[in-house]
């Protein structure tokens, strides 16, 4: 018969589908943090709703005794998450924006840390179970992980990629020869341009230099 529950969707997308400016920032959000698609971010977007739904409930019901246990409980969460500091308030949770939740992704700790050159290497290694966290791996890229887990980041012992003279590891290495690469070609498209001009002054000088032939009239 199958799973009798129903499966709702974890996300909940935007209200109007053709916003220009909603549709360029999410094209930013998905070049600077490596997103597969605009999904994510819409998942993470639902996770703040969440947070500041439960946020302005707990502000409007703060007589009541229940409220205080949900408060403590709300921010200990987001504390533990690194959302919010320990003298954070209820209002705090309101002024919490998507780059906020995007920099606790294992894909963006990933690249931060050093581990991977850029965003979609970062992702590579993940689903690739080249990743632990706390010995474990963890092959989901949007992965949330609480600040007390940030520093058990890390290769998985028998992954190739563990030993750091790696050359997918190497940045150092690779970005100076990129630099080298970029300036020889400004130096030859600089060469080119010289010979360039170069050549037209002469075309010029040489069309100068040539006497004007008078031109008889005929009687």
């Amino acid at each position: 018969m199958g799973d009798p529950r129903k499966i709702r969707s974890r996300l909940e997308g935007p209200s109007h589908p053709w916003m220009k400016e909603r549709i360029e920032q999410e094209k930013e959000l998905v070049q600077d943090y490596g997103l597969k698609n605009k999904s994510e971010i819409w998942r993470q977007m639902s996770k703040l709703k969440g947070f500041a739904r439960q946020a302005k409930r707990l502000v409007a019901l703060r007589r009541e005794p229940q409220s205080e246990t949900e408060k403590t409980q709300l921010l200990t969460k987001l504390n533990k998450l690194g959302l919010l500091s320990k003298e954070a308030v209820l209002e705090d949770v309101l002024g919490l924006t998507i780059k906020d939740l995007l920099e606790l992704r294992l894909q963006t700790l990933v690249c931060r840390k050093g581990f991977a050159k850029t965003m979609k290497q970062a992702r590579q290694f993940i689903v690739h179970s080249h990743i632990t966290i706390n010995g474990k791996k963890v092959t989901s890229p949007s992965h949330i992980v609480p600040s007390e887990e940030v520093p058990t980041i890390n290769f998985v012992a028998t992954s190739a990629l563990a030993d750091a003279e790696h050359p997918e590891r190497k940045m150092g290495k690779t970005k100076v020869v990129k630099e080298k690469r970029v300036e020889k070609r400004k130096e030859r498209r600089g060469e080119r341009r010289g010979h360039n001009r170069q050549d037209t002054r002469g075309r010029e000088n040489t069309r100068q230099s040539k006497p004007k032939e008078k031109v008889e009239k005929k009687a």
